[in-house]
């Protein structure tokens, strides 16, 4: 019970500290990191290099993704091809039916595309739809979210769902139809909440030039095709690499998949991402090309800094016996398919991330399915839905998704609190009420 005040505590004091005192993210992330660890009693000399091991794997992780997304980011709004995207976008769907298409690009993209990456991906068309859309930039960032969050959770091939099918023996075919029959109503119930509630906070989307001013400039904006080219490589890639991986082999064993493997790393697709973007620097600006992609260095370093200080929250969390306190506590309560949801949405909340959430829950569960009465295909399946939706509920401050999110959308972390935190519960519990009905009716 002392271990779970401790980070109730930690929490609160996060949120008052970043909120009310204005203190920085980073400097907080990490003096929570050390005291909670303190608190617990994990030696001082592992709690030092737990928050440097912890900084260092998340940014092994995503870091360079970073990196790549702010330079493709930042030549696309120079360049205007972010203008062209967007005004091609709304051409096809209309300013009104905006918020949701940007929704849905985050929902299909979430299928291949790990959620952190492809909100860097994404990003620039968020920003610059809701410049020429006059909507919030909360608006679009929680639409954009909560559609790539609603994929990653629910539907294999991404890394969490496929894992669990493997630990919880689901069949992979029925686990992707269920999870995208359960994940579309999902996605669609983050796009409303965006519109009702994060339209609240007004973020002004902050374009760097007009349409005028670069017209004025260039003389003409790079076509659509060209415009879309650094986003749409790297996410093919990944999702090219995504089929490689499936236990059905599509590609063979052999060197194509290995190709595949390679250039399908995000890593290595977003740096191929920013080589394309470079090809759209008209050539009147070519002495600029190493000034703008340093930009795009610098303006990464504070999301750089406050995501890998979440990394080290995350690995002292990491550190406590939450699995093993909560499988004593928890696991006898006999509430059916309430039960994975329950741990997987603890674990989530007390560790920050999603995809060890969803592997620690259903290596814990799946010694008990069939007692629990889910031993059919279908059973299986919604066991794995009830862990995705727990492992939703909910995304905060130990989430390096919820910096990738706020700090790439200009939101205070107040702000990031009622959009970020807001959706993923509302995401959650939506998730878990249509997996507990489905499992009333058919198991």
């Amino acid at each position: 019970m002392f271990m779970f005040a401790t980070i109730f505590l930690a929490v609160i004091f996060m949120v008052i500290t970043i909120t009310k005192f204005k203190q920085h993210p980073f400097l907080v992330l990490i003096i929570t990191a050390v005291l909670v660890g303190i608190a617990n009693g994990i030696p001082v000399k592992d709690i030092i290099s737990t928050v440097k091991s912890g900084f260092g794997n998340i940014l092994a992780s995503i870091g360079i993704v970073i990196l790549a997304g702010t330079m493709i980011g930042t030549i696309l709004e120079k360049t205007g091809a972010a203008l062209t995207m967007a005004n091609s976008i709304l051409k096809f769907v209309g300013k009104k039916n905006s918020v949701l298409t940007m929704g849905i690009t985050g929902y299909v993209t979430g299928i291949p595309v790990f959620c952190d990456s492809g909100f860097v991906i994404l990003n620039p068309i968020a920003r610059t739809l809701a410049s020429r859309s006059n909507v919030s930039l909360a608006v679009m960032a929680t639409a954009l979210s909560g559609g790539l969050y609603a994929t990653h959770c629910l539907v294999p091939p991404t890394p969490g769902p496929i894992v669990m099918a493997g630990t919880l023996g689901a069949d992979l075919g029925l686990t992707i139809l269920v999870g995208l029959a359960i994940s579309i109503p999902v996605a669609l119930i983050a796009i409303l909440y965006a519109v009702k509630v994060a339209s609240k906070i007004d973020i002004p989307a902050n374009p760097e030039n007009t349409i005028e001013e670069l017209l004025e400039k260039y003389g003409n904006l790079p076509s659509a095709l060209h415009s879309f080219s650094p986003i749409l490589l790297p996410i093919g890639l990944i999702a090219l690499q995504s089929i490689a991986n499936f236990p059905s082999a599509p590609f063979g064993d052999g060197m194509i998949k290995t190709i595949l493997g390679f250039l399908g790393e995000p890593m290595v697709a977003l740096i191929l991402g920013v080589f394309v973007a470079m090809t759209l620097i008209p050539s009147s600006e070519k002495e600029n090309s190493l000034k703008w992609l340093s930009e795009g260095v610098t303006n990464s370093a504070s999301i750089l800094a406050i995501t890998g200080a979440g990394g080290s929250f995350g690995a002292i969390l990491q550190k406590l016996p939450i699995a093993d306190t909560l499988s004593g506590s928890i696991l006898d309560l006999g509430v059916g398919v309430l039960l994975p949801f329950i741990i997987a949405a603890l674990l989530k909340t007390a560790m920050g991330s999603s995809t060890v959430a969803m592997i620690t829950t259903s290596a814990m569960i799946a010694p008990m399915v069939v007692a629990l009465g889910f031993g059919s295909d279908l059973g299986r399946t919604l066991v794995l839905m009830a862990i995705g939706a727990g492992s939703m509920t909910v995304s905060h401050a130990n989430d390096s998704y919820f910096w990738v999110v706020s700090q790439f959308s200009d939101m205070d972390t107040k702000a990031a609190y009622k959009c970020q935190t807001g959706v993923t519960a509302v995401m959650g519990f939506s998730t878990i009420i249509m997996v507990a009905i489905l499992a009333m009716i058919f198991v």
